[in-house]
């Protein structure tokens, strides 16, 4: 009997080389049944980036251009809108270093407090988009396409370095929300402060320095790796730098009974500012990421 004309089975890729942090895998190379090499990163399967090569085509001025408006891409909305959020809390870091400049605008320390708070609600829904994102990224699969799975608000992949990444992150906006929320409320004890101002400050940013580090060693596929040529490499890295800033401000921030030592405050903001720098321009390189050629 002649089989010719039957559709031959597709074969399975073959892994030929699998790294990351242990103990998760962040990146695969196999080989395909035809012989071409296929290359899987978690970073880059969770935000649907893919080899580009619009940079060779149009040149990096144009391509750089391009990428400053992408709003048909998840991942431009992600980096524009925590870019935003970014800007408030640098702009009221430095409205409370320089009180004579917040004074010219007629703000007070409420008025600069509702910008810390504004700028929490771009940083929760970014975050909560990039949870979004990373739940319905779909599994592995050994041909390089996404697993069908239905649409999901949050899901639950705690085996997936990504996901609790954006988890942890969305968990730390939150308290983020509360905190600079509760700052607002005037005439509040110091043991009043601390509970509902410092403590969630203090929860959020060890949530912010744990996805900060997961992110970084998603990418790096290592514990710790120097990738200067990666543009998600510095994306990953500013984020870190920025939890970093945002963990060593939340300690100075507690109020303690008794005269208040206006440079613990200071330093706090200070930290609050380098932080908020460092995510910015951890944003801005994710809109550069959308269009970077991605590993290979």
């Amino acid at each position: 009997m002649n089989h010719s004309n039957q559709p031959q089975a597709k074969q399975p890729s073959a892994i030929v080389d699998e790294k990351g942090p242990w103990p998760v895998v962040t990146r695969r190379v196999s080989h395909s049944a035809d012989g071409r090499k296929q290359v899987w990163s978690s970073r880059h399967h969770r935000k649907s980036l893919l080899i580009r090569v619009v940079i060779e085509a149009e040149g990096i001025a144009l391509t750089l251009l391009r990428c400053l408006w992408m709003p048909g891409r998840l991942n431009w909305w992600i980096g524009a809108i925590f870019a935003l959020g970014s800007l408030f809390f640098a702009w009221a870091s430095v409205l409370f270093l320089a009180p004579t400049l917040a004074k010219a605008l007629s703000l007070d320390t409420a008025g600069v407090n509702a910008i810390y708070f504004t700028g929490s609600i771009p940083f929760a829904i970014a975050a909560y988009l990039q949870l979004f994102q990373a739940a319905n990224a779909g599994d592995f699969q050994y041909d390089g396409t996404r697993s069908p799975r239905r649409t999901m608000l949050f899901g639950w992949r705690p085996h997936d370095i990504g996901w609790l990444s954006c988890a942890l992150q969305f968990a730390g906006t939150i308290l983020f929300n509360f905190n600079t929320f509760d700052a607002m409320i005037p005439s509040l004890t110091w043991f009043q402060e601390d509970l509902v101002i410092w403590g969630p400050n203090i929860f959020g940013s060890i949530l912010f320095l744990a996805s900060g580090y997961m992110a970084f060693i998603e990418s790096c596929h290592a514990h710790w790796a120097w990738k200067p040529m990666s543009i998600s490499w510095w994306l990953v890295f500013n984020n870190l730098l920025g939890c970093i800033g945002f963990m060593l401000a939340a300690p100075f921030a507690i109020v303690l009974s008794g005269p208040e030592n206006a440079w613990t405050a200071t330093l706090s903001v200070l930290f609050t500012l380098i932080g908020a720098g460092h995510f910015f321009i951890g944003s801005v390189l994710m809109l550069v990421e959308e269009i970077s050629p991605g590993e290979r």
